[in-house]
């Protein structure tokens, strides 16, 4: 082979190597820029597909495209009114300027530190900017009462601004300071409030005492309902004897003219028949009268004589 061709050989090999470390693929999800000794050089690459650097010489440094998550940790922070709450929030922000975004903040770690920074000293300047009432709010709604003892609650105060308003309020002046980072915050949101403990405590001691007094106002009515069924029970129970006692004396009134109304027939049937009967409830009478010390004086002309004579 010829020394001409092996140079040859060799030129297109190294140019192909360097051809192949010169070439980088951009994702669809990425954006990038490209560095010579640490300092940028040329726009952002912001398009997806094969691109090419100088190799060895220039670097690639990759930033991501699509919305990022940003979580701010739970502080403590006072309202305007003194309450003390804790508040956890939560925003989306995106890079939009890869070039800027490096030359201020490198990376994406740098990025979030940033953002910690600004969203939490906006969210405590809001916080302590406004009473409680508007932050937890959003509207001046009246509450819709589901059940009958909610009527007697106090009427919400109205609010001039609420909770929306106080969220966008903190993602414009957030964005304000994040022009010249090359980012843009997309949304903030509260994401939890809550008392400190010691408010907290209160605050449910506070809800224990009225739900106790709902109980006892329900407890206290139906006492009165039980005792006005009580009542009422009675008066059906006093009512019901009373007829059952005047239905049973009509039936045996109607009993006892039935049966003396038999006895006057059976009497009034022969005079042996009468005289048989009227023997016979003398001898009941004195049977129930007399007993084995009784003496029984009679006279001769009473019919209990008669009828001992006739007997002999």
């Amino acid at each position: 082979m010829k020394k001409t061709n092996i140079i040859l050989l060799v030129v297109g090999a190294a140019a192909l190597i360097s051809l192949a470390a010169g070439a980088y693929i951009i994702d669809e999800t990425e954006q990038a820029i490209v560095t010579q000794f640490g300092k940028p050089v040329g726009e952002p690459r912001t398009n997806p597909g094969l691109q090419f650097r100088i190799p060895f010489i220039q670097k690639v440094q990759f930033f991501d495209k699509r919305y990022l998550e940003w979580d701010g940790d739970s502080n403590q922070v006072p309202s305007k009114d003194k309450r003390f709450i804790h508040v956890d929030t939560y925003a989306r922000w995106q890079i939009i300027d890869p070039l800027q975004f490096f030359i201020r903040l490198r990376d994406e770690r740098s990025g979030q530190s940033r953002l910690d920074d600004i969203l939490d000293g906006e969210t405590r300047i809001a916080i302590a900017g406004h009473d409680l009432l508007e932050i937890v709010r959003s509207s001046n709604r009246e509450p819709v009462i589901v059940e009958d003892f909610m009527e007697a609650m106090e009427n919400l105060e109205d609010i001039n601004v609420g909770r929306d308003s106080i969220e966008k309020l903190v993602l414009m002046k957030a964005n304000e300071r994040t022009t010249d980072l090359g980012i843009k915050i997309l949304d903030f949101r509260f994401k939890r409030m809550t008392y400190v403990e010691e408010v907290r405590n209160r605050v449910y001691d506070r809800m224990i005492s009225e739900r106790n007094r709902i109980a006892d106002q329900f407890r206290s009515e139906g006492q009165g309902e039980a005792r006005e069924i009580l009542g009422n029970k009675e008066l059906d129970l006093a009512s019901i004897q009373s007829e059952a006692i005047r239905e049973s004396e009509t039936i045996r009134g109607r009993a006892d003219a039935e049966a003396t109304n038999i006895y006057a027939r059976a009497y009034n049937r022969n005079s042996q028949t009468r005289e048989l009967y009227d023997f016979i409830r003398s001898m009941e009478s004195f049977e129930k009268a007399l007993d084995a010390k009784t003496t029984l004086i009679i006279s001769t002309d009473s019919e209990f004589y008669r009828y001992l004579q006739g007997v002999k």
